[in-house]
């Protein structure tokens, strides 16, 4: 099996070590986030206004599941996100980026949904709350990769 070069003294294990950094990093950004977001959501929104007491109350369970997921995605667009921006400046990518994985995450209910009619202003926060979410974990990103923190993919 021929060995792989490592690039500029880089190899890839340490590639490999500093995606999982960004992953981690993005995950609990992301997490932070949207937990941040549920908790103003079930205790600012639904519970001072009448116009929204009919949405039932998350259980523990349906909670835990809701933050893995949270968590999974920012690990996946963390590691993603490295491989996206490499060592460009490009601001176009980066919002890309952060856009593309919101509309995903936020859309996907839509598939879910029999009547969208009813829910759509629902689907709508949703989406834009995912926006939200991806824009921090790309701010932590960002901050970890101009601090030296964290090291930009290098083309192999």
């Amino acid at each position: 099996m021929p060995k792989i070069k490592p690039v500029k003294d880089f190899p890839l294990s340490a590639e490999r070590i500093e995606s999982l950094k960004a992953g981690i990093l993005a995950a609990f950004s992301f997490t932070i986030a949207y937990g941040l977001l549920v908790i103003a959501n079930n205790f600012l929104l639904f519970k001072q206004f009448e116009v929204f007491a009919f949405l039932p109350s998350i259980s523990v369970l349906e909670l835990t599941s809701k933050v893995a997921i949270a968590f999974l995605s920012g690990f996946l667009f963390g590691i993603t996100y490295r491989y996206i921006i490499r060592e460009d400046k490009n601001p176009h990518l980066k919002d890309g980026a952060v856009l593309a994985f919101g509309l995903v995450r936020g859309l996907a209910a839509i598939e879910v949904k029999q009547n969208l009619s009813e829910v759509v202003w629902l689907l709508s926060l949703l989406t834009i709350e995912s926006i939200i979410c991806f824009a921090i974990a790309r701010s932590a990103l960002d901050f970890a990769l101009q601090h030296h923190w964290l090291k930009p993919f290098r083309n192999l």
